[in-house]
């Protein structure tokens, strides 16, 4: 077999990578090229992302991959959902996009539920409700700023503008649209319905493209800039949990993915939509994932606790990191403050510590008084909340589920991943660390027809890593803090 380069660029809320993938006799291989952080702005009283800073940052890393002697043939971006760009005539960019936990859709995700009501919206979706939505951030827009909407040519959510302003094609990539809940996943299109029942301009709306598209060669202004040849611009999954979803090692279908970092994305791979009473009741989504599959999931309160308690103490004098976090945690009490992450307080920032304390006295429980302490709070937690998770989704799709998968940065954990195997009662299946960057690398090499399946790639990834196993114990205990978890809803 020949030798395959290809560069992904993964972008996630804290930090944004380049990375070069090689595929070779049946396995990759990943190097990092370029790192950055990443994070909102705050600007006018508003959250915003600085997609431009992002656009040159991505640039530095081509530049690098150019001077390295390595010839890429393809590249594609992937990044979270639900937050967009709004383009115009001869405008790439007409405002600052919003973040995603800027407070503008408190109240317009109320009034939504209000008028139509949420089974409509389900219906037409089967997305989860979340304020975060874009559905609810073009609500804001309309109310806050019309005029934008009215000289506004099209949205394109953040991973397929910068593939826009890399290769001049204009379309959202199917795994990024279904996160909007405006996307139907019956019909495979945007909801005629919805984009009517709100009044939303029916022209912003661009073309959906499937995972996999190729569109089109970088630009020359690109090539002349970073030193790289003019390859391919492809549309992966552009949403980074689609991509990781995508390269999850596993086989059959007993077992249910988590992809793990400032969100916990919790659920399992189906055929076709699940989009019945029983989803939406339970508040479950129909996200789009590779070659036509559904990734029905519920996203839950993640890591996102720890990053920002983690800037708390920052803040005040302490930086502590990952590891001795975890240290610390581990020689914590078991058990001695537990939190429902799922709550709404814990979505927006500043002052985690504080929220997760008062929480604890609200519902009478002792406050976490350290870092450990408080770590050892949002692990447990989080393992007790993938546990009534995994109980839902065996509740409404019918399956049985016998194994978790975990990828993403919070693979890297060993406690949490021992908490989780122990709070489920099932074999916990850790990493790969870096899935999205794979999903991302691989599916192009699908696209260029270097390999040619969602099971082959799976394949390549089993090949490739070294997939860490955690058996659960300490179960009777972790039943007793189950049934206390439980009276926090």
């Amino acid at each position: 077999m020949s030798e395959h380069h290809y560069i992904a660029c993964d972008l996630g809320a804290e930090s944004g990578r380049v990375i070069l993938g090689n595929l070779r006799r049946g396995k990759v291989t990943l190097e990092e090229i370029h790192r950055f952080p990443n994070g909102p702005v705050r600007i006018a009283g508003s959250l915003r992302w600085d997609v431009l800073r992002i656009f040159e940052e991505l640039k530095i890393g081509l530049r690098k991959v150019a001077t390295s002697g390595v010839v890429a043939e393809s590249l594609s971006v992937d990044s979270w959902g639900v937050d967009y760009v709004l383009t115009g005539a001869a405008q790439p960019m007409l405002a600052l996009p919003h973040h995603y936990r800027d407070s503008r859709t408190d109240r317009t995700y109320s009034s939504a539920l209000e008028m139509p009501g949420p089974e409509l919206i389900f219906s037409e979706t089967g997305i989860q409700f979340m304020s975060i939505n874009t559905l609810y951030q073009f609500m804001a827009e309309m109310e806050r700023s019309p005029r934008l909407l009215e000289i506004a040519d099209q949205f394109l959510t953040i991973a397929d503008y910068l593939n826009f302003l890399f290769s001049g094609a204009a379309a959202i990539e199917e795994s990024l649209a279904s996160t909007t809940q405006l996307y139907n996943p019956v019909t495979r299109a945007w909801s005629g319905r919805l984009i009517e029942q709100f009044g939303f301009p029916r022209r912003i709306f661009p073309q959906i493209v499937p995972s996999g598209a190729r569109l089109g060669r970088l630009l020359s202004e690109i090539v002349a800039e970073t030193g790289v040849p003019a390859l391919e611009v492809i549309a992966t999954c552009s949403h980074d949990t689609g991509a990781a979803v995508a390269a999850v090692p596993a086989s059959g279908d007993d077992w249910a993915f988590l992809s793990s970092g400032t969100w916990s994305l919790i659920g399992v791979e189906l055929p076709a939509p699940l989009v019945n009473e029983a989803a939406r009741a339970h508040n479950f989504t129909n996200e789009a994932g590779f070659g036509g599959t559904t990734r029905f999931l519920k996203n839950i309160g993640g890591l996102w606790l720890l990053q920002e308690s983690r800037r708390a103490w920052a803040k005040a004098g302490r930086e502590l990191d990952y590891a001795s976090l975890a240290l610390q945690a581990e020689a914590a009490e078991p058990f001695r403050s537990l939190i429902n992450p799922a709550d709404s307080r814990f979505l927006k920032p500043d002052d985690m510590p504080e929220k997760i304390a008062a929480f604890c006295r609200e519902t009478g429980q002792p406050e976490p008084e350290n870092p450990g302490q408080f770590t050892r709070c949002i692990y447990e937690s989080l393992a007790l909340l993938y546990r009534s998770t995994l109980q839902e989704l065996e509740q409404v799709t019918g399956r049985t589920i016998r194994r978790l998968h975990i990828v993403g940065g919070g693979s890297q954990s060993a406690l949490l991943n021992q908490f989780a195997a122990n709070a489920t009662g099932r074999p916990v299946l850790a990493g790969p660390v870096e899935a999205t960057a794979l999903g991302n690398v691989l599916i192009q090499a699908i696209a260029l027809g270097h390999l040619d399946s969602l099971a082959t790639l799976r394949e390549t990834v089993r090949a490739s890593f070294t997939i860490s196993d955690y058996q659960p114990v300490q179960c009777a205990e972790w039943h007793k803090a189950f049934a206390r978890f439980r009276r926090l809803y």
